[in-house]
């Protein structure tokens, strides 16, 4: 097949831009020869379930689906009655760039709290838990945290403790939006376990496609007695793989070594360095911790559009300016210093 793209341009956008790591291409190769049980009964989808106890606990199983958005969903649902609800950070993933698929496909209500920085708090969270036994409202029965948040930042150890705390005290379980959880681990410095598992979370979706996957992402059961149904669940809402060998390959690839961490520990790195050469930009401000692969900033009216006709980026929030970069596990540091170059020289015209 003919190349169709220029395989030199890079965008700053998503971590959805990247290609595919090269070490899960060939593991898809790998897996590719003869014929294997379909539906998730072949030998890579077992050797996920070991590698996947190996990081969260013996305990977990391990639910490849197709993406991210299924990954929440079927979480969510494994863990609510019909007449459940979830609170969640007002700017939450399941809350805005899923469309409505928790609420159409899972059945759920979503409760969102604003919140400074991207992180829940149990005080925050106090401000939707309410109304138990009410027939009116929705029952608040589960919370979901985010990790790496959508503001770029990462829970601690301590913060999620003192969540998860909160909740079970009142009946609530937790859930864990990991589509960047290995950026989060990278940063924190932490192993899975720690702050996951060990802290008190329920179920996670973990992501692999932000981290140099085709495609792919699984729904990591952490504590069996929250979630029921999943064997059901994930062919009702159409996220059982035929193929299933393939996306567990790949998942098997970034955790059976330490593929996850390389991959995330660089696009972090590349976070820092972009950020560090854009703070002395004169005009450039940055609005939030740079503690994963994302970097917020306001730059003056114009500039964002000029400087996005060379490298594409998103607009987080269009009445004050503020955009927001990611980095990538291809990322270099020449795409970053061409990348803040460009943003000098247009705020030097602007200027």
């Amino acid at each position: 097949m003919t190349v169709l793209h220029d395989t030199g341009y890079r965008g700053f956008a998503s971590d959805n831009y990247a290609g595919a790591h090269p070490e899960v291409l060939q593991a898809i190769a790998d897996a590719n020869g003869g014929h294997q049980v379909s539906y998730g009964e072949d030998a890579y989808t077992a050797r996920l379930q070991q590698v996947m106890k190996q990081h969260f606990g013996d305990q977990a199983e391990a639910f490849p689906v197709f993406n991210g958005t299924g990954a929440n969903v079927l979480s969510l649902q494994s863990m609510l009655p019909r007449w459940g609800a979830v609170i969640c950070s007002a700017n939450a993933h399941i809350h805005l760039d899923e469309n409505a698929a928790p609420e159409r496909v899972g059945g759920l209500k979503l409760l969102p709290v604003a919140v400074p920085d991207g992180k829940l708090t149990p005080a925050l969270i106090d401000t939707e838990a309410w109304g138990w036994g009410d027939a009116h409202r929705a029952q608040p029965l589960a919370v979901s945290l985010t990790q790496s948040t959508e503001l770029g930042t990462a829970y601690t150890v301590d913060e999620i403790r003192a969540i998860t705390e909160h909740a079970h005290e009142r009946g609530m379980r937790v859930h864990m939006d990991g589509a960047r959880l290995s950026n989060a681990a990278a940063s924190l410095g932490k192993s899975f376990r720690e702050f996951t598992t060990d802290a008190g979370v329920d179920i996670v979706s973990f992501g692999g496609t932000k981290n140099g996957l085709v495609f792919g992402e699984a729904v990591v059961v952490l504590d069996p007695e929250a979630s029921e149904g999943l064997h059901f669940l994930r062919k009702i809402d159409m996220q059982l793989a035929s193929k299933m060998r393939f996306v567990s390959a790949q998942l098997v690839a970034l955790l059976e070594g330490d593929l996850w961490l390389r991959s995330a520990q660089h696009s972090n790195a590349m976070a820092q360095r972009l950020r560090a050469a854009v703070e002395g930009i004169d005009g450039v401000a940055i609005t939030q911790p740079t503690e994963a692969n994302a970097v917020f900033a306001i730059l003056p009216a114009g500039v964002a559009d000029r400087v996005r006709a060379q490298f594409r980026f998103y607009d987080w929030d269009v009445a004050t300016g503020e955009v927001r970069w990611m980095c990538a596990f291809d990322t270099t540091e020449a795409d970053i210093d061409a990348f803040a170059d460009a943003i000098r020289r247009e705020m030097a015209a602007a200027a």
